[in-house]
């Protein structure tokens, strides 16, 4: 398999990374923001493209579907732990950041959406065949 289909997903762990390592004071402070819990989302929407980026070569690629989900596990676990090591990243070294263990939530149900997506994709094509 060629390490530039995999491109789009470095990429964006690049850019969640620079997102997730900005000070607090970066950020908009507003009253909606806390209301619609729209930090929640936007993990969300990050971790699941995320891991979504990282199983999509590995679900076009002509790997056995047993060694595909073996991968995808592999990316799900590894996406939980990026996301929790990054919490307390900003916990101790990041400028008005901190701990939330609801972020944590948000970043694995991104995750599982990401992977899961990818393995409802790749088990709806191996009906079809």
């Amino acid at each position: 398999m060629l390490i530039k289909k995999f491109y789009p997903a470095i990429a964006w762990l690049v850019l969640s990374l620079v997102l997730l390592c900005l000070p607090g004071s970066a950020f908009p402070k507003s009253n909606w923001f806390e209301v619609l819990h729209a930090d929640k989302w936007i993990h969300i929407f990050m971790f699941g493209t995320l891991c979504f980026l990282f199983c999509n070569p590995i679900r076009l690629s002509t790997l056995k579907s047993d060694f595909k989900k073996r991968w995808f596990f592999y990316i799900l676990v590894n996406g939980i732990a990026y996301g929790t090591i990054m919490e307390f990243v900003q916990k101790y070294w990041i400028p008005n950041r901190s701990f939330e263990l609801n972020d944590i939530v948000a970043d694995s149900c991104g995750c599982l959406l990401g992977v899961g997506f990818c393995w409802w994709m790749m088990n709806k094509e191996d009906v079809k065949e």
